[in-house]
């Protein structure tokens, strides 16, 4: 039989965040959990600020009969001379019966004792409260809590449960609180416990009670609201998506409201009051033209008619907000930019302070900077070194760190700075992830790459090498972040030459081979393609970033077109004859011991690919695997292990010329498809 299922469990407010990092699993392990007891069935969740809640349309009232066979050793075994034997007498304590009461049964090929076990379904009542017990505890929201006398902690107090199975409430102690036929509504509603009659009826006791149970209700109401006020104002509403998940995750009965502050404000940087909306208070930034100006949108939770005091209220808490702000810039921009207190920060332990990191930085940066040959003055990109962290020791980065490096460009404009030294200073973080944007001139990257190279090569040389999951200076992020420099930019940067000749800067001994290996799990990584593609490009010898990723696109688009398992093949048994030959080694082929004219084919076709001068990887290497008819032509007419040694190595060095051609850019042969 199939009746309605409703589980909710009540809660003190969820903080926003946890819920939302769990929230793709709280349905997985929710499922997995009925599937153990054999009830698994269509459900659905959500959740609200001070509820998570999981309904069923129809749930099974009991489990479904079942049988268990259980198998036991062979006859010859379980019984010697007529008599049962240790492993038949544990057999039948296994199945928890006496000997008479098996059988036996043909498995393998072989007579076994048996014994077949009929199961009757439990009824769901009476294994619901295991399953929610075990659901609950299965949540990870990262901290959890104690409350009262419990051992037990959840991320926040539970306050009430309420299972029913169509309109009988389901007996149940969940974190010691008894399971009853009650919800609550919002708060302005009714703060008391109110009655359900039934788990259909649930829904309509909410939403008359002003929740708005659907997350996707809310999501939706709050757009509209958007755009009323949007269309209303002839203005735009800057939606970030992370924003409005917390705002949706926070809300029952939620309501987008326009507010204002002091238009002396937006003296301030944009970045600054956006981010004191966004990160203190949840608002919405708004602009108009393109500008930010001096509204906000806040969404409320209250259940009202008139929100004007909410408005108030909000304008009230978010004007010390941005006072403070103001008080910040004015301080900073009268001290200046300048890195004096930087020589007492500490960076990481034996790498000395913030003021030893832009040494480094800066050798690292002159370096390249002479390796690249960039159309910008030098004293341009050591200026820019110079400030990049000067503005860790303002007031507003203190109080917002996340605006690091971009307060720095502010402060280095109002200071006179070159525009060239003050967006190499905002961008020297970039790229911060992978949609992240680039550093936008080459000066920028030089800053932003050596800024990487400094935080990787001093952390490898005091041993603080990321293992597993673990990497609190995010040195695989640093590792993508200079991939994609070097490909943006066409800097060619080795990561063992040019890794060695960094290295020398630091005092500490880094292991090399380490950090090539470090880096090559990120190449890895980074490449979105088959695998052995990766390895064949790899297997080729080449370690210079820009070529690695060239070479690796070229091979990906040939080995994704049309006829190339046939060319794979062939090249596979040039490989195969060519693996006793020293590639590293001159090759020559003596062009009057050719004697069949497929040879001589081969060999004239191969001095012409080789010989040109090609565009891209690609090109190359579609000409080199292009003598795929020539090669067959030479396998079908040409003995390669002729009698006469001459010969035999001649071939086989004509052989071995074009597969080392083709190992310039790739080893074949590792390609699997």
């Amino acid at each position: 039989m199939l009746k309605p299922l409703l589980i909710e469990i009540g809660v003190e407010e969820l903080p926003a965040v946890p819920l939302l990092k769990e929230l793709r699993n709280i349905e997985k392990k929710y499922a997995k959990i009925l599937e153990e007891y054999a009830l698994l069935g269509e459900f659905e969740f959500y959740y609200t600020p001070r509820r998570l809640v999981l309904w069923h349309r129809e749930f099974k009232t009991a489990q479904e009969d079942s049988v268990e066979e259980f198998f036991g050793a062979p006859l010859n075994v379980a019984y010697k001379d007529g008599k049962p034997t240790k492993a038949a007498e544990g057999f039948a304590r296994k199945c928890g019966v006496s000997l008479d009461e098996l059988t036996t049964a043909e498995k393998g090929g072989k007579e076994v004792l048996y014994y077949k076990k009929d199961i009757k379904g439990r009824p769901s009542s009476e294994l619901l409260p295991e399953i929610v017990d075990r659901w609950l505890k299965s949540l990870d929201f990262g901290k959890s809590m104690r409350w009262g006398s419990l051992r037990e902690s959840f991320i926040r107090p539970i306050r009430w449960v309420n299972v029913m199975l169509d309109d009988t409430v389901v007996p149940m102690k969940i974190f010691e609180v008894d399971a009853a036929k009650t919800t609550r509504v919002h708060r302005i509603a009714n703060f008391d416990p109110v009655a359900v009659a039934g788990a259909k009826d649930y829904f309509q006791t909410l939403q008359n009670g002003g929740v708005t149970l659907y997350q996707d209700e809310r999501r939706k109401k709050i757009f509209n609201d958007f755009k009323k006020i949007e269309s209303a104002n002839k203005l735009t509403i800057e939606v970030d998506d992370d924003l409005l998940a917390e705002v949706v995750a926070i809300t029952e009965n939620p309501t987008a409201l326009l507010g204002s502050f002091d238009e002396k404000f937006l003296q301030l940087p944009p970045e600054v009051i956006i981010t004191s909306m966004k990160e203190h208070q949840r608002y919405f930034p708004v602009f108009k033209d393109g500008k930010l100006i001096n509204k906000f949108v806040v969404v409320s939770n209250a259940l009202t008619d008139d929100f004007s005091e909410v408005i108030a209220g909000n304008e009230r808490v978010l004007r010390p907000r941005l006072a403070d702000g103001l008080f910040f810039w004015e301080n900073d921009l009268k001290n200046g930019l300048s890195t004096k207190g930087l020589e007492k920060a500490a960076f990481f332990k034996g790498l000395g302070t913030i003021a030893d990191k832009i040494v480094r930085e800066t050798k690292i940066a002159e370096i390249l900077y002479e390796k690249y040959n960039i159309d910008t003055p030098k004293a341009d990109l050591l200026r820019a070194m110079e400030l990049a962290k000067a503005d860790l020791m303002s007031e507003m980065v203190y109080e917002f760190t996340e605006l690091q490096g971009l307060m720095g460009y502010y402060y280095a404009k109002e200071a006179g700075e070159k525009e060239a030294v003050a967006i190499a200073i905002k961008e020297q973080y970039l790229p911060e992830g992978e949609e992240s944007a680039l550093p936008s001139t080459p000066l920028s990257a030089i800053v932003a790459m050596s800024i990487k190279l400094d935080t990787l090569l001093g952390l490898f040389s005091v041993n603080e090498i990321p293992t597993g999951s673990r990497d609190p200076f995010a040195l695989r992020r640093a590792v993508n972040g200079i991939i994609r420099i070097v490909n943006e930019y066409g800097f060619r940067f080795d990561i063992v030459r040019d890794m060695k000749e960094l290295a020398k800067n630091y005092e500490g001994s880094i292991d090399l081979e380490k950090l090539e290996n470090f880096i090559i799990e990120r190449i890895k990584r980074y490449y979105k393609v088959n695998p052995s593609i990766i390895e064949a490009v790899l297997s080729s010898g080449e370690r210079e970033l820009l070529a690695l990723g060239q070479k690796i696109e070229a091979l990906d688009n040939l080995v994704n077109s049309e006829g190339f398992d046939e060319v794979s093949s062939t090249f596979k048994r040039v490989a195969n004859i060519t693996k006793d030959i020293n590639l590293t080694q001159a090759l020559t082929v003596d062009e009057n011991l050719l004697e069949e004219d497929a040879e001589k084919a081969l060999y004239k076709r191969y001095m012409e690919v080789s010989s040109k001068t090609y565009d891209s990887y690609e090109e190359e290497l579609d000409a080199l695997l292009g003598l795929k008819p020539e090669l067959d032509a030479f396998f079908d007419n040409v003995m390669v292990n002729a009698e006469d040694e001459a010969l035999k190595n001649n071939r086989k060095m004509l052989v071995a010329s074009i597969y080392k051609s083709i190992l310039t850019i790739a080893d074949i042969k590792e390609v699997s498809i």
